[in-house]
């Protein structure tokens, strides 16, 4: 079974989310509507919560996961995804804070408490340090991770369509598999009210110097 409780906690997914029946979600979890939990990956809201916005996709072999209250963390942390996100193969996001219309590169990892602000792209196998704040509107790459440049308006386009092209493709996986038996509490979500228009994107900064910025 791909949902199940913990303890208390069941998780709430929107009916139009899909889930593969490979992945597992557990405990204190909220997916909203047209999102993707896409096969071998792991959202575990055990300790803490995580809240997935919609039409956002979480790729094959990711790991979602939380930090416990304790004396080192009081109260501790949840993860929390905005929507129209692109999360990549095998990503880890580990009790941090995605905004909207980011995309995480393959392999990356992003830890406690680091923030990532709206229309950020992490370049493949980069690590994003705890606390780290990625500022909105540019190219992030390394281990650790550095600000390399602001995003073009080709790669700005680029995250609003890898998300619509993940809905469309959850939509046809769904079209092809039986509704997967699942534990859910039965709450309904309430439906997001869609904004007119997206957010508009942040205008590139003019840098004096060609050289890329070091965090």
């Amino acid at each position: 079974m791909s949902v199940r409780p913990f303890e208390a906690n069941t998780p709430r997914i929107h009916p139009s989310a899909y889930v593969d029946e490979t992945a597992l979600v557990i405990g204190d979890v909220e997916i909203a509507q047209d999102s993707s939990i896409w096969p071998m990956s792991v959202v575990r809201g055990d300790i803490q919560s995580i809240r997935i916005g919609a039409r956002t996709s979480i790729q094959d072999g990711t790991i979602i996961h939380v930090t416990h209250d304790s004396r080192f963390c009081p109260g501790g942390q949840p993860t929390v995804i905005g929507n129209n996100v692109t999360v990549g193969h095998k990503v880890i996001l580990h009790a941090c804070t995605i905004e909207d219309f980011c995309l995480i590169g393959m392999g990356a990892i992003v830890m406690d408490k680091a923030i990532v602000q709206s229309r950020v792209t992490i370049g493949a196998g980069s690590v994003v340090p705890p606390g780290k704040v990625l500022e909105s509107g540019f190219l992030y790459v390394g281990s650790p991770i550095r600000q390399v440049r602001p995003l073009n308006e080709r790669e700005l386009e680029f995250l609003e369509y890898s998300a619509q092209n993940y809905q469309r493709l959850k939509d046809r996986h769904r079209a092809l598999t039986a509704p997967a038996e699942a534990i859910c509490d039965p709450t309904p979500i309430k439906p997001e009210a869609a904004p007119a228009t997206p957010p508009a994107a942040p205008k590139p900064r003019t840098r004096r110097s060609s050289t890329p910025k070091r965090s």
